[in-house]
């Protein structure tokens, strides 16, 4: 079995911080040519002339909003027409903004069901003609634990991410005859700017600390410890090699065993 990307091209979604970022880190690692796509240009340019390059890859950079799926679409059928095709694409989206569901606006859950269904669906429209045609396709898409368990103060993240999660599932066993896998990672606490913001606001709703909010979830992970975006980058890698070949349609959490031990 083999780890390697060499020779495949990746295209990874909200590359320039957290766990988009880990994810295209670790996809140049094992020599995969990587495409980063977020919003913001300079830091898109900034992400990809820090990627590894060890094995001659030739790195690039999509400039995209997902709050417009049109917009997405275009941008990355233009790329594939002058870059050709894409054998890995990594969905990672921003989590809506956090709050009970029963007071959300109605907008608001269809702002986040465009940013999270509409826009993974036209990318893997975009790009999975290409993968068949290339005899190798994997679709990954970064969701989160509550697809098993829903988050309290979480409410449209926890419907859209649910979504997303049956969308992939559903394409695993649409797609999964022309030799392309749809699986998806569902992280648990990562070290990331929104685990910061939303512990954060647990602090000050609750008038307590961060220190005391961070250990209070903490003592739920068995491990102890919160994960780093590099635990989810090198799951996706791997998802991505050929060493997965066979493994379709899960649902994996990198949860430190906190929803075993619930």
């Amino acid at each position: 079995m083999t780890y390697t990307l060499q020779g495949r091209k990746a295209l990874v979604c909200g590359s320039t911080q957290g766990i988009g970022h880990a994810c295209a880190v670790a996809m140049a690692r094992q020599g995969a040519e990587v495409t980063v796509m977020a919003r913001h240009e300079e830091a898109l340019g900034r992400v990809r002339g820090e990627l590894p390059a060890d094995h001659g890859q030739t790195h690039g950079c999509v400039v995209a909003d997902f709050a417009d799926w049109q917009q997405v679409r275009a941008r990355v059928g233009e790329f594939i027409e002058t870059n050709g095709p894409i054998h890995i694409l990594l969905n990672n989206t921003g989590g809506p903004a956090a709050g009970p569901l029963f007071e959300a606006d109605p907008e608001a859950l269809v702002k986040a069901f465009s940013q999270h269904i509409l826009c993974n669906e036209v990318l893997v429209q975009a790009t999975a003609p290409g993968m068949r045609d290339e005899g190798y396709g994997r679709i990954i898409n970064i969701i989160s634990t509550s697809v098993v368990m829903p988050i309290k103060g979480l409410g449209i993240s926890n419907v859209t991410r649910g979504a997303v999660a049956n969308w992939g599932r559903t394409l695993a066993s649409e797609l999964g005859p022309f030799g392309i896998t749809v699986n998806n990672i569902l992280p648990g606490y990562t070290k990331t700017a929104r685990l910061d913001s939303l512990i954060k606001g647990r602090a000050d709703r609750a008038g307590s600390t961060v220190p005391e909010i961070e250990q209070q979830m903490i003592a739920n992970v068995p491990l102890g410890r919160f994960a780093t975006p590099d635990d989810i980058g090198s799951v996706a890698a791997f998802l991505a090699s050929p060493a997965a070949s066979y493994i379709n349609g899960v649902n994996l959490p990198i949860d430190g065993g906190r929803l075993a031990a619930q």
